[in-house]
């Protein structure tokens, strides 16, 4: 298992173990948007600003990765639908692990809608995958969520804690779920994964202020990062926000001290 600690390492901020991650994969699901559109800026800006990771898919990496920023790990999503099919909760595998490796990806990650109609399919997937991560020494990322006909409520503590676990033994390396909104809830899903726990960013939210305070609640809580896409690459200061959310998980400041960085970077 030397590779895939090796390769943890540069995805994850050795120091504490915890990660900033931004996802640049929404292009195949719902189309593009602003952020991604020039991608070379968008990694530059979020690897200046210390972020530990991106994850794309693959085709992304010829247009984004790398040009003038600081070295950031590459994190290769292996899982897509997209919101013109009739079942965008279904998830399919899309490359392998092997195509991670000839693209120099440090780690891959997958998405599973738990509660799905295609549920079990996913879970299938996962598991194959999970091993074939294990036989390359290949760090693997699950994206958690709860999400089918029989979901009344994807941010509900305990479907999110489901979630977790679930993604834990099938293998994740680093658990990625939605925050529940509290710290004590969402004690109980760090504490119960057992692996790492990163939360997401979700819709895109009203104010900076309110993501600092969801990051720094999370790590508060017990998890160990982020992984936010929108309220990062759609932000008006891309670096500045990066740079506050690394500060809050890497350095341990406060949502205060962490806001100065949304003024100083441009």
């Amino acid at each position: 298992m030397y590779g895939k600690s090796i390769r943890m390492e540069r995805i994850t901020d050795r120091k504490t173990g915890n990660a900033v991650i931004v996802p640049m994969d929404h292009g195949i699901s719902v189309g593009p948007l602003d952020g991604l559109i020039d991608m070379r800026k968008t990694v530059d800006d979020v690897s200046n600003g210390g972020a530990t990771a991106v994850l794309m898919h693959k085709g992304l990496i010829r247009y984004s990765y790398r040009q003038s920023g600081r070295d950031v790990g590459l994190i290769m999503h292996l899982s897509a639908s997209t919101d013109l099919g009739p079942n965008r909760n279904s998830k399919v595998q899309i490359t392998t692990i092997e195509e991670a490796i000839k693209y120099g990806a440090d780690a891959v990650s997958i998405h599973i809608n738990f509660g799905s109609l295609d549920e079990p399919s996913m879970l299938e997937q996962a598991g194959r995958i999970s091993e074939q991560c294990n036989d390359w020494g290949m760090p693997l990322i699950v994206m958690a969520y709860p999400r089918g006909p029989e979901i009344k409520d994807s941010f509900d503590p305990h479907a999110i804690a489901h979630c977790a676990r679930a993604a834990s033994e099938i293998g994740a390396d680093i658990v990625k779920v939605s925050y529940t909104g509290d710290i004590d809830t969402f004690k109980d899903v760090c504490r119960g994964a057992l692996a790492p726990v990163v939360i997401a960013g979700g819709p895109k939210m009203d104010s900076d202020m309110d993501i600092l305070n969801m990051v720094h609640d999370s790590i508060e809580a017990g998890g160990h990062g982020v992984s936010i896409g929108r309220n990062v690459f759609q932000n008006r200061n891309v670096m500045g926000i990066t740079k506050a959310i690394s500060s809050i998980v890497l350095d341990g400041y406060s949502v205060e001290e962490a806001a100065k960085f949304l003024r100083g970077f441009r």
